[in-house]
């Protein structure tokens, strides 16, 4: 978020145990988690206060409900892409029996 690094840290460390002390920076660094943690709860909050109002649960399930709509679409395609190749097979293979039924009437004749 900052793109602090390990090194920078380390100086805000260093300079903190040096300006407040051993004896006061435990409580100092818990303070500062306390008051870390109600930032981010506060953001949290806010941002789901915003997506209520703006109504992304709303988009979100508009959203996944047109995905299904297109893999839907494309399984009706694949189906009856799939049926025409059954039935043009079919009409080869009945064709085929049907010119030997005639091949073998022929040969009886």
């Amino acid at each position: 978020m900052f793109d602090i690094g390990f090194s920078e840290l380390l100086v805000i460390a260093i300079i903190a145990l040096i300006v407040m002390g051993p004896e006061r920076l435990p409580e100092t660094v818990r303070s500062i988690g306390l008051w870390v943690g109600r930032l981010k709860q506060m953001f949290a909050n806010a941002r789901q206060d915003l997506e209520t109002e703006v109504g992304m649960d709303e988009i979100h399930r508009q959203l996944h409900n047109e995905k299904i709509m297109r893999q839907l679409q494309e399984t009706k395609t694949e189906v009856e892409d799939t049926m025409i190749q059954g039935k043009s097979k079919l009409k080869k293979t009945a064709a085929d029996i049907n010119k030997a039924v005639d091949e073998s009437d022929e040969g009886k004749v």
